[in-house]
């Protein structure tokens, strides 16, 4: 727990940082599509995320994903996720984001099947550290299943305007997530 307000104050602080920066260099998509590959470490779960965003013009985004999971106990997971987000531009640099998705989950275990739906909430902060580097850092909570928060921090490198790639790691509490992956900004 200590780990995780320390990386948020860091991440806020850097926010704070951005704030009163010299020229900005943001220049932010929010129309993308994402692939990622997906690494949890409870049970050696793996599989992959297929995300995407929509800008509408007026900083509201349409958001949805596809998660597919499977794990060494022979289980496997499928989440679907759709909804909307917001966009305030905290400075030329960073953005304050925020959505609302509905969730649904579907469980599988060797003949055993449940499904549970529910709603996922996420805020954070979004931005380039220099021309080709983006961080991203974000607290979200899922009443799918158990309720449960927690936070993501990011990373992305540009290779080109429309393509960029990093890692994420998410922080919960009995679960670690690692993802590695892509995006195509096709805007």
């Amino acid at each position: 727990m200590k780990t995780t307000i320390f990386v948020a104050a860091l991440l806020f602080s850097g926010a704070a940082i951005a704030q009163t920066s010299g020229p900005g260099n943001a220049n932010l998509s929010y129309d993308y599509l994402e692939l990622r590959f997906v690494d949890v470490d409870t049970n050696g779960g793996d599989g992959f995320r297929f995300n995407g965003s929509y800008d509408l013009n007026n900083n509201w985004l349409i958001v949805g994903g596809l998660t597919s999971l499977d794990f060494n106990n022979n289980s496997d997971a499928s989440i679907f996720e759709i909804g909307a987000g917001y966009v305030w531009k905290y400075s030329q640099d960073f953005d304050l984001v925020s959505t609302l998705r509905y969730a649904r989950a579907d469980f599988d275990n060797s003949g055993f099947s449940a499904d549970d739906d529910g709603l996922a909430f996420s805020a954070g902060v979004r931005g380039r550290l220099t021309p080709d580097f983006e961080i991203r850092g974000n607290v979200h909570h899922v009443t799918v299943g158990d309720s449960d928060s927690y936070l993501e921090l990011a990373g992305d490198y540009y290779f080109a305007p429309q393509f960029s790639a990093g890692i994420s790691l998410e922080f919960a509490g009995d679960n670690d997530v690692v993802t590695i992956g892509g995006r195509w900004y096709f805007k």
